[in-house]
């Protein structure tokens, strides 16, 4: 068994317009103080890194290494999540996603889709470049207006749309491939990509590509009602990141899970501060040792209630206390007795 490790944060929820949250020497030593030991990178934010230079210069990957040493941390991984969301949009929501990309390619679906399609290319080069090997992003989604089956589907429609976002991402895909790296995705109501039978669906498409993966968080599977411990034990081999967030549901007689259209704040299903929703912890980080998983435990820190700060203060400690450091040794190993081949035969009075 492998240690996983950590504690680490996603920076994309505390980047900001003042100090220390403005510049990533700065919110890098921050997270640091906090007890932190790595950070992902938001690869959409400029302040962060230079996408294309990392992905054309290893002496600046090198250099950037050396800096995030100096204050206190290492990079986890590099995620793209906007501009992965870019590579498929349906129509009906392309103007709320205008701001993912350049300002230029607003109302422009095809630009968008190329632009994006270039940032995970040069993501995949840049993430070799570091010596990373994992890389979540998200799916973006075709299907996702046609989720509840009414009015009824066309038949084919599901298969049709998982064709064409198969056909988007192998690329893109075999980019990553060639560059060593794993992209996880980030299984998140509005993807495509948003449970397991999802993901089955895109592997089948994609031929069960090698490096199409999962970025495990619990608590978009809290708010669907999904069993996010069984998920581990069907699904481990394909998690190859992982998001510490806590989440919580609490139904009533006037909603469930679609919500109601109500905000963060009243919806029964609620992201939450770690340690503050209904996620059992304890049993993830159990499975995760189990099956051998050494990625790294990334807070992204997401509420409703609390403030970033006081979230981030708390995280660290609350993931340190939840890495489980694997045995090396059987816990009976003291009352052994060795064994070889004759001994054995004649515990079974052979």
């Amino acid at each position: 068994m492998k240690t996983l490790k950590g504690p680490a944060i996603f920076l994309a929820q505390f980047m900001g317009d003042t100090e220390p949250f403005n510049s990533l020497e700065s919110i890098s030593k921050y997270m640091a103080d906090l007890g932190y030991l790595g950070v992902q990178i938001p690869a959409w934010d400029g302040r962060c890194i230079d996408l294309k230079q990392a992905a054309e210069s290893k002496t600046y990957c090198d250099d950037l290494k050396g800096k995030m040493r100096e204050w206190g941390v290492e990079i986890t991984e590099l995620a793209t999540h906007l501009q992965g969301q870019l590579v498929a949009i349906h129509p009906a929501y392309a103007p709320m996603f205008d701001g993912f990309g350049p300002a230029e390619l607003a109302g422009n679906a095809k630009g968008q889709q190329e632009w994006a399609t270039q940032q995970l290319l040069w993501a995949a080069k840049a993430s070799q470049n570091l010596g990373l090997k994992s890389h979540p992003t998200f799916s973006g989604a075709l299907l996702w207006p046609f989720m509840y089956p009414w009015p009824q589907r066309p038949a084919g429609l599901v298969e049709q749309g998982f064709k064409e976002l198969a056909s988007r991402w192998t690329p893109i895909l075999n980019a990553f491939d060639e560059a060593g790296v794993d992209v996880c995705y980030e299984l998140h109501p509005g993807e495509d990509l948003h449970d397991g039978v999802t993901f089955e669906l895109f592997l089948d498409a994609t031929g069960n590509h090698p490096r199409a993966a999962i970025n495990y968080d619990p608590s978009h599977f809290v708010l669907q009602q999904l069993d996010y411990l069984q998920f581990i034990d069907i699904y481990h081999e394909r998690i190859r990141a992982f998001h510490v967030k806590d989440a919580e549901f609490n139904p009533s007689g006037r909603q469930g899970v679609y919500g109601g259209f109500q905000g963060w704040v009243e919806r029964a299903g609620r992201f939450r501060s770690l340690g503050d929703g209904q996620v059992d912890f304890s049993g993830i980080f159990s499975k995760m040792a189990q099956y051998d998983y050494d990625g790294w435990a990334v807070l992204e820190w997401e509420c409703a209630i609390k403030h970033p700060e006081q979230g981030a203060a708390e995280g660290a400690p609350f993931i340190e206390s939840h890495i489980i450091r694997v045995t090396e040794r059987a816990f009976d190993d003291f009352v052994g007795t060795g064994a070889d081949e004759a001994f054995n035969k004649k515990v079974l009075g052979l």
